[in-house]
């Protein structure tokens, strides 16, 4: 069979090309842009074009008894191409129909929630991947410890699937266990009233097969619809639960805390990466492994080792500024990175540059977008990425402009950002969002570089300068101040051995 992708690029819809093609079988597909990940699988000989037009496809793709057609939600209907597979017969199938055959044959771990889910994803992959125990996995995000968004096991018949909860694409799944991170409000473009999505979710712990387990975060709107001898958990990072986290320090640029199970502890879980959000998300994918077995060792190692996800709190820079890029999309994960990035630098000015997500997600949450980005000392806001959506009159990025409750804040567009950043004084850069920014950050730590080098070389002629006058003033006059004034000599000494040293550290 030859599988042809509608919107390939996609992050999952990437893992699912990468999985075919892994397998052997004739694998192409269309995305609007050209992409680093579009580039990736090009790398991996799987065929990419960019232009929407049927003469592009591969003969061997026209055949509708030998090609299966997968698409995103974010094709349009008008798309010439689906239209051309809808019009001759091809069987389609979304991604989410994929990934719910799968989980059919194998045994799935499927992490769904408003916020969370592709850190607790690929956590738990990472866990298990690292163990004994092994798994696969389909992730939504690229795991920085294997570089890739699809993990293949030829020894394990377990799959950890990042549950997509738009579109109600996660009821195409057949979880063996599944955990809830939150169910605050989003999407309301489809579920239209927060109760619709919370029920969407309680039909998804419907869908746990007989025997399994759920695992939700203590807390969450939720009355969970689970069959019969299907185990119900409930997890935190700041209240007891049947998993929680307890004694959480930091120490020495770690993060460290106690891992408490229905049955006993693990001390001193080391928190590979130590942003405060991520113990609740660790205690989630730990109680996965935890319930299949895994050793306190393992989890322990696990943890420890784990890198992150690109685009999930990635730094880019420490010096001369620091840059981290985030995918916070939502207010709740506006605030949450937000607070973490004051945290790590409390004295330190920092500067956020936001791009919402959709005008639906703006429409309706433009006040609470603009509440979280209130606590940033400096936000810049940029134009809406559409996705999937035509623009919605009267929708704009102004709208959460009017709210924040920030005098030092600038409205502008992604094509005038670079040289907005320039004209900026600020330690901490934060670009937080889901659409394109991040096609930006090359652009941006070039842009940072030059600007630190500049102020450098700055700094260096400010020293020269400062060197040669001292060298020369105390030849002249190091022997009166000396004679007349003890203290001054004793000043004057200490700044021609500085300025001395500061020379020897510039030649060298």
């Amino acid at each position: 069979m030859n599988y042809y992708f509608l919107g390939i690029g996609g992050i999952g819809m990437s893992a699912i090309a990468r999985y075919f093609a892994g397998k052997g079988c004739a694998t192409a597909g269309y995305d609007r842009l050209r992409s680093e990940l579009c580039a990736e699988l090009e790398s991996e000989n799987i065929d990419i074009h960019y232009i929407d037009d049927i003469e592009l496809i591969d003969k061997k793709f026209l055949n509708p008894e030998e090609t299966l057609v997968i698409y995103t939600p974010a094709i349009p209907n008008e798309h010439a191409e689906y239209q051309y597979f809808r019009q001759n017969n091809f069987k389609i199938l979304k991604r989410a129909e994929i990934l719910g055959q799968i989980t059919k044959t194998e045994r799935g771990l499927c992490i769904a929630g408003t916020h969370g889910k592709t850190t607790i994803s690929t956590m738990t992959a990472h866990l298990f991947k690292q163990s004994s125990i092994d798994c696969s996995a389909f992730l939504g995000g690229i795991s920085l410890n294997y570089n890739n968004n699809l993990l293949l096991s030829n020894r394990s018949d377990l799959v950890v699937i990042e549950a997509d909860e738009y579109d109600r694409s996660f009821h195409q799944l057949t979880p063996c266990m599944a955990v809830i991170s939150a169910t605050d409000a989003d999407h309301l473009d489809i579920y239209h009233t927060h109760n619709e999505y919370i029920s969407a979710f309680e039909k998804f712990t419907s869908l746990i097969v007989e025997g399994g387990a759920l695992i939700y975060k203590k807390g969450t709107k939720l009355e969970p619809k689970v069959q019969k001898n299907v185990k119900v958990y409930d997890y935190s990072a700041t209240e007891k639960a049947d998993f929680y986290a307890e004694n959480i320090f930091y120490e020495y640029g770690h993060l460290l805390f106690d891992f408490v199970t229905p049955k006993g502890k693990i001390e001193c879980i080391d928190l590979g990466v130590p942003m405060l959000i991520n113990v609740e998300n660790a205690v989630a994918a730990m109680a996965l492994a935890w319930l299949n077995g895994m050793s306190a060792e393992e989890i322990s190692h696990g943890i420890a080792s784990y890198r992150g996800v690109k685009r999930r709190f990635e730094k880019h820079l420490s010096e001369p500024k620091i840059f981290i890029d985030d995918y916070a999309h939502h207010p709740q994960e506006l605030e949450q990175s937000i607070k973490s990035v004051k945290k790590l630098y409390p004295d330190k000015k920092v500067l956020g540059v936001f791009q919402p997500h959709l005008y639906s997600r703006t429409q309706d949450f433009y006040c609470e977008f603009a509440s979280a980005l209130s606590n940033l000392d400096e936000i810049v806001l940029v134009e809406i990425y559409p996705a999937r959506e035509k623009p919605i009159e009267g929708v704009t990025s102004q709208l959460i402009y009017n709210q924040i409750d920030n005098p030092h804040k600038t409205l502008t567009s992604k094509t005038k950002l670079l040289d907005v950043l320039a004209e900026k004084d600020f330690d901490v850069l934060l670009t937080l969002g889901a659409g394109d920014i991040d096609a930006y950050i090359p652009k941006i730590k070039d842009l940072l570089t030059r600007e630190g080098t500049k102020a450098q070389k700055s700094k260096r002629q400010g020293i020269n300068k400062i060197c040669t006058f001292v060298h020369s003033y105390n030849n002249k006059q190091n022997k009166k101040f000396t004679k007349n004034n003890i203290n001054f000599g004793a000043f004057w000494r200490f700044w021609y051995n500085f300025c001395s040293k500061q020379q020897r550290k510039q030649r060298y």
